[in-house]
Parts: structure tokens; C-alpha cells; sequence
């Protein structure tokens, strides 16, 4: 089976987020792709099906299934992002989140992804983020959502793990107005609930993140930046009930997986 490594959301090698996509000719097992999952243990391996590991350009859908180190999950952007960049051309994935569509051209990869916009919520997270004020609490559909008033307290944050982990499906994105030209909000993402204390960018949460910011800046055209130690830009523009993210990749290493 062929494997690549791409970091996804960047234009630069060790930067972005990186995922591993296995190319498979036939379904795989779900504890067989976990326990693969874990070996690499990228904070998401992307295994999506072809024809044929020599043929990647197939027509029609390919099933496409994500697993963090612990856990399967039902969305990924920047592991989509990747298996598009490693496949190139127009994709269809047959998914958890349903069907997507994506495109590989001129370096850039775009991805029609289902808009998840936030509910406000009481949720306390004081234990999580202590001395932290919030303007606004939310959940989506399975993260937790904070926005504060400014990016340095987005840039410095420092969230009780433990606490988080312990708190509904353990994970949360806190996001800020940006604070650099051509940024419109910067957002951290934390996720130990499955297995990522900080994921270091993360396309589906910007399913969140685009609605609410499209609402308030009143606009649907938008750039993020996932404020991360390795850091990231997501473009975004809103249609509707869906969100169009664009990012770039850079294939880092590739081979064979043996078993």
C-alpha cells in the first residue's frame, strides 16, 4: 500500500499540520487503519479508497475515513487536504459528513465542506482556561467554542488539559479578532478528547469558525490563521449551508506500508 506524509495548510515543509494518507485498493479494517493510526501517529491518517495503489486518478467517488492516534473521527479538513494533494485533479469522498467534493489546481486545494455554525452555551470554562474572559461560549456539533476580544490572549494561551479532556467531547477552539494585515481572526484548537493536546491547524473547525465570523464582520469571504506552534492560513468563503476551505500542501515523504 503506498503512504505519503504532506504537511497541509502551508506552502513550506514542517510547517501546517502533517497527515499521513494510506492508499488502499480494498476496504480496510477499522482496528487494522487505528492500530496504523497509532504507529504514525500524526494527529490525523487519512485512508482513502482506489482502483488501484498505481492508479489514483479513477473516476467516481472514493471512500474516504480519518483516524486520529486514539479514535475515528468524522471529519478532518487538513487530512482531505492532503489525500486531494496526493491524488490531484477534481475528488468526490464518500464520508461520515457525507459526501465531499474537493480540487487539486495551481497549488492550491479547495474543499466543499457542510457549515457548522455555533449555538451559544453555558458551558463554564473557567477550570479550563483560568483568569481567561470570554465574549462568547458556544458548542458546534462536536467542539467546544470560545471567542475572546483580543489575538495575544489567543497567542498565549495555556488550557488545563486534563480539565478539557474531562470536559464533554474534550475539545475546544478559542478564537480572536486577527491582529496582522489580510488575517481576519486567529484561532488555537485543542482536542485532547481524541488524543491531540493542540492540533496545529485544523480545516473542519474552520466550518465553526467561518459562520460565526462571516455573521459578524458581515462578509463571506474570510483568511484565518490557526496560531500553532508549527501555524497555518485557511481561506474561507461561505455559500450558504456550506463552507468552501482552501489551503496548501507539500508532500514531505512517501513509500510503502508492509502491513
Amino acid at each position: 500500500m503506498r503512504l505519503y506524509i504532506v504537511d497541509a495548510f502551508t506552502s513550506e515543509a514542517f510547517a501546517g499540520n502533517s497527515a499521513g494518507v494510506v492508499l488502499l485498493d480494498s476496504p480496510g479494517d477499522a482496528g487494522w487503519m487505528q492500530s496504523v493510526a497509532a504507529e504514525l501517529k500524526h494527529a490525523e491518517t487519512a485512508f482513502v479508497e482506489v482502483d488501484s495503489v498505481d492508479s489514483v486518478d479513477s473516476e467516481g467517488p472514493k471512500s474516504l475515513r480519518w483516524f486520529t492516534p486514539e479514535t475515528e473521527v468524522d471529519l478532518c479538513g487538513h487530512a482531505t487536504l492532503a489525500t486531494t494533494h496526493v491524488l490531484g485533479g477534481e475528488q468526490t469522498f464518500t464520508t461520515k459528513s457525507g459526501e465531499l467534493r474537493c480540487r487539486a489546481e495551481d497549488g492550491w486545494v479547495s474543499m466543499d465542506f457542510p457549515s457548522d455554525p455555533p449555538r451559544e452555551s453555558d458551558d463554564d470554562l473557567s477550570s479550563i482556561l483560568p483568569g481567561v474572559s470570554f465574549e462568547y461560549v458556544g458548542r458546534s456539533k462536536h467542539n467546544l467554542f470560545a471567542v475572546v476580544d483580543d489575538a495575544s490572549v489567543v497567542r498565549s494561551l495555556a488550557p488545563d488539559l486534563a480539565a478539557l479532556r474531562a470536559h464533554w467531547n474534550g475539545r475546544l477552539m478559542v478564537t480572536a479578532p486577527g491582529d496582522v494585515d489580510g488575517i481576519d481572526f486567529v484561532t488555537r484548537f485543542f482536542a485532547p478528547g481524541v488524543g491531540i493536546d493542540e492540533d496545529p491547524v485544523t480545516g473542519s473547525a474552520h466550518c465553526v469558525l467561518a459562520p460565526y465570523w462571516a455573521t459578524r464582520l458581515g462578509r463571506d469571504k474570510l483568511v484565518g490563521e490557526q496560531a500553532s506552534a508549527r501555524g497555518g492560513i485557511v481561506r474561507m468563503n461561505l455559500e450558504g449551508d456550506r463552507v468552501l476551505l482552501s489551503g496548501q500542501a507539500v508532500t514531505v515523504a512517501s513509500g510503502e506500508l508492509h502491513v
